[in-house]
């Protein structure tokens, strides 16, 4: 039965590592685009809200993992 949860295991820190580089590819691409938004600061700011968001997500899933690790 360890094998089946190492197994488990393994693949929950594999959806966590893809889910942090999803979240900090779209906190890029956020904040890239709000750098572009000259002529509309509303926008520029929701984009910039939507990049904290990314980045709070990140931070969120880098814990679990670690959490995950030192056990």
């Amino acid at each position: 039965m360890g094998n089946r949860k190492n197994k488990d295991n393994d693949h929950i820190k594999e959806i966590l590592e893809n889910s942090i580089e999803i979240e900090e590819d779209l906190m890029r691409t956020y904040l890239i685009t709000a750098e572009r938004v000259h002529d509309d600061g509303e926008l520029k700011e929701r984009l910039v809200n939507f990049a904290e968001g990314n980045a709070k997500r990140t931070k969120q899933l880098l814990d679990e993992l670690e959490e995950m690790t030192d056990k």
